[in-house]
């Protein structure tokens, strides 16, 4: 008799959790991977609703939102992308905010192989230089304007490798394909440190700002979950855990 309300009002419970929880369809840059990864399984335990994630480069999601894909959030890698689809009344007005802040890396998988101020570049015993397609990825293109303020744009160009986004051009490097390649600092780096190799952090005066902007897209207008994430990474627990991959807030 008196476990009947108990059962009750768990199955109402559940129900109702059930009822309240959405799926947001999220466009993450590359280059933010792993911070979004090791954020969803808290933001479904906080919030209930469920994050689904495809990774990629910037100018090519924009491409596909304008061809009617099926996201809710985009968290680009550069603030420009989304100025431009809120222009064009893409995006739910107002949603649009800085989640990160970038930072370039030059990078190399061996250990003691690149420098800590970068000297690696000018000593040209390497064959290879991997960048992210600078039209499409913004790490790529603040790529080019490291190599521009350092006078070898012209050295490096015949040894340059180009990914389609910030992802491949890590997999160029961990592979050996490539002895040296810039990419986001957030996928060689953990808990305030390189996790990997040897690298140079490259100075933000070294190019222009890599601000990333998050915004919800006309698609995510009515789905709580979308309003959700965005307030979700406003939050400590989540600022904390973005700057735990060498970003800037």
């Amino acid at each position: 008799m008196f476990m009947r309300p108990t059962l009750l009002a768990i199955a109402t419970l559940l129900t109702f959790n059930t009822a309240c929880a959405d799926e947001v369809q999220v466009a993450v840059a590359a280059n933010f991977t792993a911070p979004i990864k090791a954020l969803a399984a808290d933001f479904q335990k906080d919030t209930g609703h469920t994050l689904v994630a495809s990774y990629g480069a910037t100018g090519q999601f924009y491409a596909q939102i304008n061809n009617g894909a099926p996201f809710d959030v985009f968290l680009a890698a550069d603030d420009t992308t989304p100025a431009k689809l809120e222009q064009e009344k893409a995006i739910v007005p107002g949603s649009r905010f800085t989640y990160a802040i970038g930072t370039l890396a030059l990078w190399s998988a061996k250990t003691g192989y690149v420098d800590a101020k970068g000297d690696v570049l000018r000593k040209g015993d390497y064959k290879h230089l991997a960048i992210a397609n600078p039209k499409a990825a913004p790490y790529g293109l603040a790529a080019t304007q490291v190599l521009e303020k350092l006078k070898l744009t012209e050295a490096t160009k015949p040894k340059l490798v180009e990914g389609q986004n910030i992802t491949q051009t890590y997999q160029f490097v961990s592979t050996g394909n490539a002895e040296l390649g810039f990419v986001a600092l957030s996928q060689i780096y953990k808990d305030g440190k390189i996790s990997e190799g040897s690298a140079w952090i490259v100075p933000a005066t070294d190019h222009e700002p890599i601000r990333q902007d998050a915004v919800i897209l006309n698609k995510g207008k009515d789905n709580p979950a979308a309003q959700a994430l965005v307030d979700y990474l406003k939050t400590p627990k989540a600022t904390a855990l973005i700057k735990s991959y060498g970003y800037e807030i």
